[in-house]
């Protein structure tokens, strides 16, 4: 009897942290999606999500392509990026369920996801691909 009350004993504890620890991840993500929340005057069409490492190779790459598409397409696209090594932002690697970096995520202007690339995107192609969203080039005067 008393090794039945132990193992019940046991087994509770057992059930009760795995329930905690779901209960804190889930907490966790909300703190940092709410943290990461930028009230914009206008949302922009789509929402440019770079994840990777500024120690990863292919991911340095993508950081000047990263700044031309801010600078090429204004308050129409939002960039962010995400150094998944970096133990405070490792968090959205799981988010987003990234398999390598970098990877590319881009959202519409709702936060749902419309597409995905992994590794280096080369700018003419992420070009092409934004401009098929509907984005447009600013011209030199709206700079």
């Amino acid at each position: 009897m008393i090794k039945q009350v132990i193992l019940f004993a046991i087994l509770f504890l057992f059930i009760n942290v795995d329930n905690l620890e779901s209960q804190t991840k889930s907490k966790q993500k909300s703190k940092i999606a709410k943290k990461d929340t930028v009230a914009v005057d206008k949302k922009p069409l789509i929402t440019f999500i770079e994840l990777g490492s500024v120690r990863c190779i292919p991911c340095r790459m993508m950081q000047p392509v990263m700044k031309s598409v801010e600078e090429k397409y204004g308050d129409q696209i939002k960039v962010v990026f995400y150094d998944v090594w970096r133990e405070e932002q490792a968090i959205y690697g799981q988010i987003y369920n990234i398999r390598v970096i970098p990877t590319q995520v881009f959202l519409d202007k709702d936060g749902k996801e419309i597409f995905r690339h992994e590794g280096y995107f080369p700018e003419k192609e992420l070009d092409d691909f934004l401009q098929s969203k509907g984005l447009k080039v600013k011209s030199k005067r709206d700079k």
